[in-house]
């Protein structure tokens, strides 16, 4: 029975579990309540991964460019295509959100929330100044993640300087990473029970209201992903790359498919790379090099969606949200997506360090867990894509590819 469970792809669970958990909500209305405790179990779990996912992958990451001095002609373009690309995705998020408002008109009189937390209303210098932590191990044990963020990139910087006496400490990362994903793998194997809990409670609860927000923000996250594997890369590849739009999306079209199937930007990686060398005509010390950093750190559809989904948390439970608070959300949407996993449901624990930034209570949490996996499909094909339209790019600004190559993926 155990053996025959877990031979049923996550994914498919978890499409069950919304499926009866909205029938089970429907029929038991809302004495359903009683069951929200394994859901809140399951989001205190994910909570519990925030703090040392983020360390790990994100030190991790920047260890990973090996050399300081890749960071000049490869490594300094790949990242400034990261950057950029990510906040546009956010600010399209964010567009789509306040434009749409997918979370508006719901109920929620009827949810008793726990503790809500406080509203960011600091100013810019405190903002500045609050991104040096005083203790990293205060930071982490306040899940500061602002300043958690800051002092996991200056470690991997220093791993880098120094070099082969910093190569034992960079291990010690790369394998907490490992472990880390493994631990959220596991995590992620309690999905199922906290998707039906949840999703039972929000239907006898919120009842149809709910459901159709809930298909909005699905909606939403598809045109946001949409939008910037069109638009953001497609005038990458044309305007900058200046390479053939259409045949770089054919070139691609096997990573396309394995990351929307798995869900997972590193299970997808090989795929990736054997689309970049093979079909576009990237060196492979480039597609190596661009193509493995970026599956760490380049994730736009999560930034997009983290930057939505904290819109869709605010309308729901009436956040109103300042100007300041948007840019905020646009930092921590971008440099949380960094510290994302490139594993099936890391986007769901990204949320609640850009919750709890900006005062959106993180029973948002519940209200999306039960079709994250449904957009997290679409998210790490739009990161897949970034991976290898960046990849590209780069090679064309280093003379590091063989355009023949991609002409015939024609042919692919």
């Amino acid at each position: 029975m155990l053996k025959t469970w877990f031979e049923i792809p996550l994914w498919q669970r978890v499409v069950t579990a919304l499926i009866l958990g909205v029938l089970t909500g429907w029929a038991w209305g809302p004495d359903a309540e009683s069951i929200k405790w394994i859901g809140d179990f399951f989001i205190k779990a994910i909570k519990m991964l925030v703090v040392p996912l983020i360390f790990f992958s994100l030190v991790s990451g920047v260890a990973a460019i090996g050399d300081l001095r890749k960071l000049g002609a490869v490594g300094g373009r790949a990242l400034l295509l990261f950057v950029v690309t990510g906040q546009i995705a956010v600010w399209l998020g964010l567009g789509l959100g306040t434009l749409i408002q997918p979370g508006a008109g719901v109920d929620t009189s009827a949810i008793q929330m726990g503790e809500t937390p406080v509203p960011n209303e600091t100013t810019a210098v405190d903002m500045v100044l609050s991104i040096v932590p005083e203790s990293p191990v205060q930071v982490m044990a306040d899940v500061a993640v602002l300043p958690l963020i800051v002092f996991s990139l200056l470690i991997g910087i220093g791993i880098l300087m120094a070099k082969e006496e910093g190569l034992p400490v960079q291990k010690v990362f790369d394998s907490g990473a490992v472990i880390m994903q493994k631990v959220t793998m596991i995590v992620m194997e309690l999905t199922p029970f906290g998707v039906f809990a949840l999703m039972a409670w929000v239907a006898g609860t919120l009842g149809l209201d709910a459901l159709v927000s809930l298909a909005k923000l699905v909606g939403l996250n598809y045109l946001g992903c949409l939008l910037i594997i069109v638009l953001i890369y497609g005038s990458m590849i044309k305007f900058i790359a200046r390479l053939p739009v259409r045949d770089f999306f054919r070139g691609i079209v096997d990573a396309m498919a394995v990351s929307y199937s798995t869900a997972s930007s590193n299970a997808t990686l090989p795929v990736t790379l054997r689309c970049a060398e093979r079909n576009l005509g990237v060196s492979n010390s480039v597609a190596s090099f661009v193509i493995a950093l970026g599956a760490t750190i380049n994730m736009n559809g999560t930034a997009m969606y983290l930057g939505l989904a904290t819109l869709f948390g605010a309308q729901i439970f009436g956040v109103d949200l300042s100007m300041g608070d948007y840019f905020l959300i646009s930092i921590l949407a971008t440099l949380g997506a960094v510290g994302a996993a490139g594993i099936p449901g890391a986007g769901l624990i990204m949320m609640a360090l850009v919750f709890g930034a900006v005062g959106v209570p993180l029973e948002t949490i519940a209200f999306v867990a039960g079709v994250d996996r449904i957009m997290d499909m679409m998210r790490t094909t739009t990161n897949v894509s970034g991976d290898a339209a960046v990849a590209t790019t780069v090679a064309v600004m280093t003379g590091e590819i063989d355009t023949r190559e991609m002409i015939s993926a024609d042919d692919v």
